[in-house]
């Protein structure tokens, strides 16, 4: 089922994490496996139903044109808007045109398996203004713990006690209206929006997603990233991959 929806990629940031790679070479194109990681998540996305793509780019932002150029390769349409300057996570979507309806905006360093189509229906059909897609992560203390109360008298002991958040993906779909939030030519991030729409009684709901995920932002992570696309490729390329995918 093909989605007249846009789906906005936030692919300006400089990737200090991963320098030096990141120096000469944008980290939505580094490489895993034999694809750049925003190759793999547009095919994903065109498996999926989605067409039209925005891609918002800063650090190196000719490289990513000249390679993907207008998506018909991979038979989408991409248009890209440009940060002259840093942004946010939030901010380039003031300078994305035609949000008349519920978008899709996703991180364009993420290898996950999650089902877009799925998520955006979700979202559709609770009638949110916000959906946050979020999974599960446990940190651990490596610390022996001690807890009590205001007298100081010791009330509790844990041994490198774990803790489990749930924390956001990167991927979200928002109705038009929480544009309205965002300023003009400023920096403005996802923690500022939910801040705001929590201040504003906005309506943000979450959906929890227990499938694969992975952020390539540092070394280790990248390297993970590799080894999972060589082992899983069919469940991170449902519809096949590379240019001309269908």
């Amino acid at each position: 089922m093909i989605r007249d929806a846009t789906v906005v990629i936030l692919a300006g940031g400089k990737g200090t994490r991963l320098a030096p790679y990141t120096t000469v070479f944008p980290k939505p194109m580094m490489p895993v496996g034999d694809l750049p990681i925003l190759e793999i998540v547009l095919c994903q996305l065109r498996h999926y139903g989605f067409r039209n793509v925005v891609i918002s780019v800063g650090h190196l932002a000719e490289l990513l044109r000249a390679f993907f150029g207008d998506g018909s390769k991979w038979g989408l349409n991409i248009r890209y808007v440009t940060e002259d300057q840093p942004l946010g996570t939030m901010g380039p979507l003031k300078l994305v045109s035609g949000l008349t309806k519920p978008f899709i905006v996703m991180n364009g360093d993420l290898l996950t398996d999650i089902d877009y189509s799925t998520l955006y229906d979700y979202h559709q059909s609770h009638g949110h203004e916000a959906t946050v897609s979020v999974v599960p992560r446990t940190i651990q203390v490596s610390l022996g713990v001690l807890e009590y109360d205001v007298t100081q008298q010791l009330t509790g002991f844990r041994e490198k006690p774990t803790t489990t958040y749930h924390a956001s993906m990167g991927i979200y779909v928002f109705n038009p209206s929480i544009l309205g939030l965002i300023p003009e030519g400023k920096y403005y991030g996802f923690d500022h929006l939910m801040l705001d729409m929590l201040a504003a009684r906005r309506t943000v709901k979450v959906r929890p997603f227990d499938g694969l995920w992975l952020d390539i932002g540092r070394p280790e992570d990248y390297a993970v990233a590799n080894e999972t696309m060589q082992n899983q490729r069919g469940r991170l390329l449902p519809g096949g991959g590379g240019t001309g995918a269908n």
